[in-house]
């Protein structure tokens, strides 16, 4: 049974990391769930104060992820459409199959979105970079926050592995 759930909680930490570039995947939730499922295993005591700080940290990340793209956005000087738009690109872009196509739809989509809100070009560029400079430091920063939390499952592991193997 331990096994099964340390798979489990790989499979959780690589949707975790895949999650941070993806905007359709919750990254930090499904690597904290990698966590916690690997408590469950009889070999590995739970340590509940290191779940709970975990969980507050995937917590204000989350909450960072959400606000720093808009923060991003208006910065620059973008509107409400430009961070629309944004956002409309991104998922355009996951699923076009141009390389980087995610961060050109990020880009291109909030360019777009600016010039929907009556905007010269120069704004809606500066918006645009405002937009994609948010996405990318959300990203790096939940992308690090996953390596971080499969570091402490590897550890973890490791530590135990005498009982689990």
């Amino acid at each position: 049974m331990d096994f099964l759930l340390i798979f489990i909680g790989v499979i959780f930490m690589l949707l975790g990391l895949i999650g941070s570039f993806l905007p359709v995947l919750p990254g930090p939730p499904l690597s904290w769930l990698g966590l916690f499922v690997l408590s469950f295993t009889k070999a590995i005591p739970t340590n509940w104060t290191f779940l709970g700080i975990t969980l507050a940290v995937t917590v204000v990340i989350t909450i960072l992820d959400y606000w720093i793209p808009t923060f991003g956005v208006k910065r620059f000087g973008g509107s409400r459409k430009s961070m629309i738009g944004s956002v409309i690109g991104m998922i355009i872009g996951l699923l076009s199959p141009i390389p980087l196509g995610i961060i050109v739809g990020t880009f291109l989509g909030a360019f777009i979105g600016e010039l929907f809100n009556n905007s010269n070009e120069r704004t809606a560029a500066k918006s645009a970079t405002g937009a994609l400079m948010g996405f990318l430091v959300s990203s790096v920063m939940k992308f690090a926050l996953g390596l971080i939390y499969f570091g402490l499952f590897i550890a973890q592991v490791w530590k135990f592995r005498s009982a689990l193997f």
